[in-house]
């Protein structure tokens, strides 16, 4: 049978109407940094400059936690409950509404493909506000005592890899515990964070309740030491989670911390492998691997090994990577230069290291930030591929004798974010769950998400749970604790 190829089936980007330039959102405004400085934001399938975006500082920032202060104490923490409900789920309706909209801006800023901008971020953030706009009415059965109050103003830091859905995580349960909110989004991909900011316009949220400011790392971590801060809600490095950490200890600022992952992705010999294959590649390879919970990490069973390695390789090899707005792609373009050379950097230790690189043949674009599918064979612990976070499409390929020896491997790491478990018996697949120390394991599937779901992790992935009745407790505390 003859191979054949693929039309070009391209979303329009005239769906989107990107501004020239975006000034920071406080107060239910949109208001130019003090100092008038700015940054650009680019397209990083073609490098192109899509927008100027203001550079926030610490008097921007004093505004909007002030502004913030001003909306909780006089508007939202005395309205009633089941009236902040109405505003998440206007929210969420139009989220919906401009879903296609948001899916366009999302890949052009972003990198990642349409298909999954569209079929997953932009679904799963209005899933999010729809899911906790039900709870806004019901808190007193969040699990944290009796009269559940809100936490004040709570400073949100969100990254590149899923900016709207991401966004959606820390906004939507803040709200519905009747938080404020004083949201970053990353430098690279603002742009859906911004045209966020107009759906609050639009759905008439009082002035002040979501704030939107944009920056660096410094306007970051001016926002976590803002004193009038009660909560700080992170998604990002272990390194920058630890900083973090340190500056709000002496503090009686809360946080939930999101941070890195090396997830195990464990084939048993028993396993359905085409199944496996494909839970496999959607593992490591969806959103370019640019995902904290990724199984960067395949545990094969030995004598299974060279099967699913050759079955890998083929279906590597019709993974389509290209322009990110064709409905076709499947792998899209690197985020940022900065990210692709660390990919790059990391991957290169694994050959140095003598371990056996393979990648998918593909022609990558000249212009852009490009990596093929790829995976190392022949990898040992004592690896960097396989104990350092690469957060791009690159595979380790790791093998086990015993199902024993694949729970040491498994849990041989500082991370605890997530895993993956093939197997066709529950037993087993119980067994493995209860000895694995990750926050999220999955049981022959992999990189599935629902907002009544908690997600989080154990050792230097995190602190607290997003998502669930876990996550919207860590925006509460019972009336006692509250500071008068």
């Amino acid at each position: 049978m003859s191979e054949f190829e693929y039309a070009s089936a391209p979303e329009s980007k005239e769906i989107a109407k990107i501004a020239a330039s975006y000034d920071l959102f406080i107060g239910g405004k949109f208001v130019k940094a003090k100092k008038g400085k700015s940054f650009d934001t680019i397209n990083p399938a073609t490098e192109e400059v899509l927008a100027k975006i203001a550079y926030a500082d610490k008097l921007d920032i004093d505004l909007a936690v002030k502004t913030a202060r001003s909306a909780y104490t006089k508007i939202w923490s005395k309205m009633p409950a089941k009236e902040r409900g109405k505003y998440l789920y206007r929210i969420a309706r139009i989220l919906q509404e401009r879903a296609r909209e948001f899916a366009v801006v999302e890949t052009l800023d972003n990198g990642k493909p349409i298909r999954e901008s569209r079929d997953t971020d932009i679904p799963l953030a209005a899933a999010h506000f729809f899911y906790h706009a039900g709870w806004a009415d019901k808190l007193e059965y969040a699990g944290v005592g009796s009269k559940p109050k809100a936490l004040g103003v709570v400073g949100q830091i969100i990254p590149w890899n899923f900016p709207l859905l991401m966004l959606s995580w820390k906004i939507a349960p803040a709200l519905a515990a009747g938080n404020t909110v004083v949201l970053k989004p990353a430098e690279t991909t603002p742009l859906t964070a911004l045209l966020f900011a107009e759906v609050c316009q639009q759905a008439g949220l009082p002035d002040g309740v979501v704030n939107i400011i944009t920056g660096d790392g410094i306007t970051g971590a001016a926002l976590v030491n803002h004193p009038d801060i009660n909560k700080i809600a992170f998604t990002g490095s272990t390194e920058v989670g630890k900083a973090i950490a340190r500056s709000i200890a002496a503090t009686n600022k809360s946080a939930t911390l999101e941070l890195g992952g090396k997830a195990a992705n464990i084939v048993f010999e028993d396993a359905a492998f085409d199944e496996a294959v494909e839970g496999i590649v959607n593992g490591i390879f969806f959103n370019q691997g640019h995902v904290c919970c990724a199984g960067s990490r395949l545990l094969l069973q030995e004598n299974i090994a060279d099967e699913v390695v050759e079955k890998l390789k083929k279906r590597m090899s019709l993974i389509r990577v290209g322009d990110p707005m064709d409905k076709n792609t499947d792998l899209g373009a690197i985020n940022s230069a900065e990210q692709l050379k660390r990919i790059k950097e990391i991957s290169n230790t694994g050959d140095a290291e003598g371990a056996q690189r393979w990648s998918a043949e593909c022609k990558l674009p000249t212009k852009g930030f490009w990596m093929a599918p790829t995976i190392f064979t022949g990898v040992s612990q004592a690896h960097r591929i396989a104990r350092e976070e690469i957060f791009g499409p690159v595979l380790s390929v790791l093998t086990f004798r015993t199902p024993a020896e694949a729970i040491e491997k498994a849990n041989n790491t500082m991370y605890g974010l997530s895993a993956g478990i093939w197997s066709d018996k529950g037993s087993k697949i119980l067994w493995a769950a209860q000895k694995l120390k990750a926050g999220v394991i999955w049981s022959n599937t992999f990189n599935k998400f629902d907002p009544a779901s908690p997600f989080g992790g154990y050792k230097e992935s995190g602190w607290g749970r997003e998502g669930g009745r876990h996550g919207l407790a860590g925006y509460l505390t019972s009336e006692s604790k509250v500071k008068k």
